[in-house]
């Protein structure tokens, strides 16, 4: 099977927190494990990369402090760095490590990956629900 193909499998077989087909999640930067814009996952996605957060500067400096600079660009892996703002597929622990040091961002839900629910409830994720203006 080509990549095409396993790209539209994995679309339509991932659901978002309400059950719902998963939407895209942001495409600059290109997010997601697999860089589709989406917030799926996989056997290969240790980290689960499953919530869709539109970052704040907060957030970025902690997730820094953490020792995962995500606003540095890094060439080597077509990483431009990201800035306050921009929307990216963050690992469920780190959101929720984030929640518990009062820095968690905005979440987008309907980008979210229903397995994000085996991290953090649909109560945390709610208080935290990103509305486009």
């Amino acid at each position: 099977m080509d990549d095409n193909n396993l790209f539209a499998m994995t679309k339509a077989a991932d659901l978002n927190v309400f059950g719902e087909p998963l939407k895209i999640a942001g495409t600059s930067p290109m997010t997601g494990f697999f860089r589709n814009g989406y917030c799926c996952t996989g056997a290969h996605d240790v980290g689960s990369h499953v919530v869709a957060a539109v970052v704040t500067d907060a957030f970025l400096n902690y997730s820094k402090q953490q020792g995962n600079n995500l606003i540095s660009a890094n060439p080597s892996h077509n990483f431009p760095g990201l800035k306050a703002g921009d929307t990216w597929c963050l690992c469920s622990m780190r959101w929720k490590e984030a929640l518990a040091a009062g820095v968690a961002p905005l979440v987008i839900l309907e980008a979210t990956h229903i397995r994000a629910l085996e991290i953090v409830s649909i109560e945390q994720l709610t208080a935290h629900a990103f509305h486009q203006p």
